[in-house]
């Protein structure tokens, strides 16, 4: 009850910097009146903030943690294609959950590139399901990259897809060591569940 008279007390008297907070287009950076500022915890300050601007409490949160924690527990970690195909293997699908305006083929092509790797790719869709089946069985005899895009696309052909992956497998005279199955799909309930559990999977 006493920090919220305190908080009363300063709506009442510190009118004109609750009405810059409240009017800023970044209010979590603003500072708050001298009794708030002074004897309120980070935590309380964004309890307050919440009343009056929720509309900010995401980057507002972010700062809390940075504050409490550290930059890194907001920072994404740098895609980095080599250390995840350091942790892959011919029998794992790599899997990139796109996001809106991501294509992260430009940068697969260049990596291919760099390890000296064909890759064949192949865009699903209607009637795509049998030649993508058979572009994985020469995959897996050249040791070649396959990379299925859309994978949302063909809902229908995804338990196919998830029959042939987990008929995977490591014996080097059915699959070569370099094979490897590269999948790209918007996050999509139809996707198979054993594929995510077994494979690589990557956001950008």
């Amino acid at each position: 009850m006493e920090r919220f008279d305190i908080v009363l007390k300063s709506i009442t008297t510190a009118t004109d910097d609750w009405k810059k907070i409240y009017d800023s287009k970044e209010p979590q950076n603003e500072k708050m009146p001298t009794e708030i500022d002074a004897s309120f915890t980070q935590f309380e300050k964004l309890m307050i903030l919440r009343t009056i601007r929720p509309d900010k409490m995401i980057p507002a949160v972010q700062n809390y943690v940075v504050a409490e924690l550290g930059e890194k527990f907001i920072s994404p970690p740098p895609f980095d294609l080599a250390k995840i195909y350091s942790d892959s293997n011919c029998v794992s699908p790599l899997i990139f959950i796109l996001s809106p305006g991501s294509d992260p083929f430009a940068s697969l092509s260049s990596f291919a590139s760099a390890k000296k790797k064909a890759i064949k790719p192949i865009s699903l869709g209607q009637g795509q399901g049998p030649v993508a089946e058979k572009m994985i069985q020469e995959g897996q005899k050249s040791g070649d990259w396959v990379v299925l895009q859309n994978c949302h696309l063909a809902v229908t052909w995804m338990p196919t897809l998830e029959r042939i992956c987990e008929e995977l497998t490591p014996d080097p005279e059915i699959t070569k060591p370099d094979f490897r199955l590269w999948l790209t799909s918007y996050p999509s309930d139809k996707f198979p569940t054993a594929i995510l559990q077994n494979g690589v999977k990557m956001t950008n």
